[in-house]
This record gives structure tokens, C-alpha cells and sequence, in this order.
């Protein structure tokens, strides 16, 4: 008897030929996830910035940018933005997808509480930027344990051999400020009514304050954003669809809920790390640092803010 073609493949050959098939589906059917799901072929996609800034946070959220570029469907991004900032490293991946989904359509920020520090960084290459009147928005500088020597690692004795040094402590610091400080007037250099200095003293401005200066474009909310994005997009009628962040959703940095709700310090190493430099606003850094174990090199004291001149 002989055997109809199928028959023909070896079971490994026919697993392979239905995952090819399944792939080549998903393809064809991924552009038309938002138009099925809401019934229209313009879409404004909303996503969300929310709370600390760390490596899921920037995977996330680029793979979010990523799919609202590929479907053809979206027509603008409005990004939704309430986080104190984060991770230096994760907080430039965001800024970079950004910039990427702003070269092929409008992208409005929009800030309901705080954009700052590393979040102010991640929504930069915005087209404009929506804050409320008490938004707080802002604080271009980086926190960070102010330097100490330390001795040379167990079981060596080269004098190169010490697990830090003070220099490249400042030295690496002082990299992060002057790349978040670049950037800064790379996007807004021509709306800034500040100097280079006043913008590297890390300040954090009141909505209204941040408008007058130029930190921000206009008084909005995110249905202000999500409105103007589409006209300036040429929607007639659009939908919206929401991408709520599922990674440290309304958590401080470097906290964890407890049990009876109150905030406590993340001892993962999921949440902001004390030793390391850091774009977060400073309240936020003092209140993790105050209640780390490790005082002996990061207590509040010894803690240093890179406020565009010498550490503080």
C-alpha cells in the first residue's frame, strides 16, 4: 500500500511541519489582534510606565512598543507614566524603544503623578509630554552610596585586585548623569527655559512649573493625550486599547507589599540595589536606604546625590 505524502515524514518531520504552520498563522494573524479586538482598523495604544524601573519592567515594555509598531492597526501610542524611575541601564532600553516608536508615529506622554528620574528618562523622546497641574516631573541627576575604599578581594594580593575604588565610583556615576543630562537637550533642548546647570540639579517640578520651563509641553490628562495623539495621527474614529503593566504595578522602588499592607524593603535584589548608582527621585532613594541592614555603607549620610557639579 502506499503511503499519502504525510505518512511519508517521520514523526520529528511532522511536529516541525504544524510548528511551521502555527508560526505562518500567528504571523498573519497578528496585525489583526487590535482591529479584531475592538472592532476598528485605528487604534491609539495606551501603555503603561508604572512604578520601579528594572530589567522586566524594560523587557516588557519594549515588547509592548514592539507589537503596537508591527501592527498596522495602531496609528499612535499614548504612554501612561506614574513610576519614580529605576534602573540606569533599564530606564535607557525604554527610552530607546521610545525613540524607535516615535520615527513611525505620534507618542504622547502623559503623567497622572510622578515622571521622574529615570521615568522623566524613558518617556524623553516622547512628541510632547502631559502633566497635570500637580505632576511632579523632573530630577535629572542620579543617586548613589557615596564612595569608599575597600580592601583587596579575599585570597588576592595585586594591588589591582580591590572590589572598588572611590574614582570609579565617581567616574561611573558621573557617566550616568552626563548621558541622562545629553539626552535631555537632545529632545528638549529647543522648549528648555534652563540652563545646563539648573536642569543637572535634579530638581522636581510642580506640573504647572515644569510647563513654564519646558521640563513638560502642556497641562493634560491621558485622555487628553490619547485624543490629541490621534488627531495628530489623522484618526476620524479610533479605539484605544490599554496595556496594563503586570511588573511592579503601583509599588515604590525597592519595596515589597507585606502581609498587612504595609511597605517593606525588597531584600530580593528585584528592587533597588543601595549600591549601585541609580536614576530614582530622592526621596524614594533615602527611603530604601533607610531601611537596608547594610548602614555601614549606605547610610543616609554617606549617600550622595550627582547634582551636575561635585557629589553633594
Amino acid at each position: 500500500m502506499e503511503l499519502r505524502p504525510w505518512r511519508r515524514l517521520t514523526r520529528r518531520q511532522q511536529v516541525a511541519a504544524v510548528v511551521l504552520v502555527a508560526i505562518a498563522a500567528g504571523a498573519l494573524a497578528a496585525p489583526q489582534v487590535y482591529a479584531q479586538a475592538n472592532g476598528s482598523d485605528e487604534t491609539v495604544a495606551v501603555i503603561e510606565i508604572n512604578g520601579a524601573i528594572d530589567s522586566n519592567t524594560a523587557q516588557e515594555f519594549e515588547d509592548q512598543l514592539r507589537e503596537a509598531r508591527h501592527n498596522e492597526s495602531v496609528g499612535a501610542v499614548v504612554l501612561d507614566v506614574d513610576s519614580p524611575g529605576g534602573q540606569p541601564a533599564s530606564s535607557e532600553r525604554m527610552y530607546t524603544a521610545v525613540e524607535r516608536t516615535s520615527a513611525e508615529m505620534p507618542v504622547i506622554a502623559a503623567v497622572d503623578q510622578m515622571g521622574a528620574s529615570g521615568g522623566y528618562y524613558a518617556m524623553l523622546p516622547a512628541d510632547e509630554i502631559y502633566v497635570t497641574s500637580s505632576s511632579t516631573v523632573g530630577s535629572v541627576g542620579v543617586m548613589g552610596p557615596a564612595p569608599t575604599p575597600a580592601g583587596p578581594s579575599e585570597g588576592t594580593t595585586a594591588p589591582d585586585k580591590g572590589t572598588s575604588h572611590p574614582d570609579d565610583t565617581r567616574s561611573d556615576t558621573e557617566l550616568i548623569k552626563q548621558t541622562f543630562l545629553e539626552s535631555v537637550f537632545e529632545q528638549r533642548g529647543d522648549e528648555l527655559e534652563l540652563t545646563r546647570e539648573e536642569v543637572a540639579h535634579a530638581r522636581i517640578y510642580f506640573g504647572t512649573e515644569a510647563v513654564d520651563n519646558g521640563i513638560a509641553d502642556e497641562i493634560g490628562t491621558v485622555d487628553d493625550a490619547i485624543h490629541d495623539a490621534a488627531t495628530d495621527a489623522g484618526m476620524g474614529s479610533y479605539d484605544v486599547v490599554t496595556h496594563r503593566s503586570e511588573t511592579n504595578a503601583g509599588m515604590p522602588i525597592g519595596f515589597d507589599a507585606a502581609e498587612d499592607d504595609h511597605d517593606v524593603i525588597d531584600r530580593s535584589g528585584e528592587g533597588l540595589n543601595p549600591h549601585q548608582p541609580q536614576l530614582v527621585a530622592p526621596e524614594v532613594w533615602h527611603n530604601a536606604v533607610e531601611n537596608t541592614d547594610d548602614n555601614a555603607t549606605t547610610d543616609p549620610q554617606e549617600t550622595a546625590v550627582e547634582n551636575g557639579g561635585e557629589i553633594e
